[in-house]
């Protein structure tokens, strides 16, 4: 009968099922029930708040609500004692590791590696880096054309960095020159920004004062690290600096590709496809729409005479399509120097923007 017990009534005296109920409180009322009674709630024996009737075996007898009650604050209490005496040993563990540790610092708050979930703390820390910065800002910006609302939204805080003296230098992909917005933004922020772009860029980075950077941690970029070791931010300055030395300036042409009928970007497009990109990867890397990537191939295979893929890797590859373009202020000139074109001033994307990273 126990089992059978534990497995349909499965609670304690303090909580009675419904037919448990019932019959505890005929037995209390009446002063005993037939033993019969009690075959839907075998709870009731296995709980002992009924037992057998000494002068009568066929009938069970309620032990007093008072008993009951007495019972199972004496749980209650062992169980209040046995916790306390758990969160004593747990305390008196913690202090001795503690005193393990004594004299090691821990890392404060915001230093070395932070995660920042969701936009709202995004915009909260970049809004503070974006407060402290008194040197210079360092942006590397992925996709294509910026948004309008993106460059207007952060107008405010970019005309704030310019009145600090705040210096702003920004990366782009080639495809962020055809977007009035960012040729706006650069008239209204003056010579406080520059900007150049690239045929293609890392994953969006923010450094400040060479001191915090920011990154994604997700697609999304719902998620993202603040980053404070000084190795590490170290390291990304040194990559923002070797991309920046290989970008053109945003107002300066773009180099020749050398073969009539082949624009820049379609070179580009030529260079991945002979590293075996597909199309999607592609017009990611170059922040063009797949759509346009496609429409960019087929202007290629035309130019080049090329009637299949197969084809147009070989007519790449023949027509020395297949390396990258050397940016005109790194080629070598005869006779002295290369001198490097001045570049333009270029707006930089607000760094505190509402969308974060």
């Amino acid at each position: 009968m126990a089992g059978h017990g534990t497995d349909t009534h499965p609670h304690g005296a303090d909580r009675l099922c419904e037919a448990g109920d019932r019959v505890y409180s005929r037995a209390v009322r009446r002063g005993r029930v037939p033993r019969s009674d009690a075959e839907a709630a075998p709870c009731l024996v296995e709980l002992a708040l009924l037992h057998p009737d000494p002068d009568d075996m066929g009938w069970l007898v309620p032990t007093s609500p008072q008993e009951v009650m007495t019972r199972l604050l004496r749980g209650v209490y062992d169980e209040v004692t046995a916790s306390q005496a758990r969160m004593g040993d747990a305390v008196a563990a913690y202090e001795w590791y503690a005193g393990l540790g004594a004299g090691v610092q821990a890392p404060a708050e915001g230093m070395a590696i932070r995660v920042l979930d969701g936009l709202p703390r995004i915009h909260a820390a970049m809004d503070a880096a974006t407060e402290a910065c008194t040197t210079e800002v360092l942006t590397v910006q992925p996709g294509g054309i910026r948004r309008e609302d993106e460059l207007s939204e952060g107008l405010h805080r970019g005309l704030e960095l310019r009145r600090r003296g705040v210096r702003m230098r920004d990366l782009y992909t080639h495809v962020a020159r055809h977007g009035q917005g960012l040729h706006n933004y650069l008239e209204l922020m003056g010579g406080a920004a520059e900007a150049r772009s690239l045929d293609e860029v890392v994953e969006r980075l923010i450094l400040f004062d060479g001191k915090v950077a920011f990154i994604p941690a997700n697609t999304d970029r719902t998620i993202a690290l603040e980053l404070r070791h000084p190795a590490l931010v170290e390291y990304l300055v040194t990559v923002f600096e070797r991309l920046w030395r290989l970008a053109i300036p945003l107002t300066s042409p773009l180099p020749s590709t050398g073969i009539e009928g082949i624009t820049h970007r379609e070179r580009s497009i030529a260079t991945l496809l002979a590293e075996g990109h597909q199309d999607a990867a592609i017009a990611e890397r170059l922040g063009i729409s797949v759509r346009t990537c496609r429409a960019h191939i087929a202007r290629l295979s035309e130019t080049l005479g090329a009637a299949s893929r197969t084809q147009l890797g070989v007519r790449i590859a023949q027509a020395g399509l297949d390396g990258p373009l050397r940016p005109p202020d790194l080629a070598p000139l005869t006779g002295g120097p290369a001198a490097a074109p001045a570049p333009a001033p270029a707006p930089a994307p607000a760094p505190g923007s509402p969308t974060g990273l």
